[in-house]
């Protein structure tokens, strides 16, 4: 059985009634990712997801963990067609 290994990340986040309500940034090693929009959010047990728009192209979902209070990066589309990806192999 193969099990998940969070690829956990820093989020700055617009922080509302709430608290920490809306990401606005997103720390993922060294690199610092703007969101320039939120395409979505839901929520889960325990867990409030969203997809969003990074000023790098990409689509990123995110998860934070309100009882940890841990965000992580759940997916990652850099935006660009599968055929320029595949051309730089």
């Amino acid at each position: 059985m193969v099990s998940e290994r969070p690829f956990v990340i820093g989020v700055e986040c617009y922080a509302g009634y709430r608290g920490d309500e809306t990401p606005r940034r997103l720390h993922i090693g060294d690199r610092i990712v703007t969101v320039t929009s939120v395409l979505d959010r839901w929520l889960a047990p325990g867990h409030r997801y969203f997809k969003l728009c990074g000023d790098d192209g990409g689509i990123y979902i995110v998860r934070h963990d309100e009882i940890a209070d841990v965000w992580q990066m759940k997916l990652f589309d850099s935006g660009r067609p599968v055929s320029s990806r595949l051309s730089s192999i």
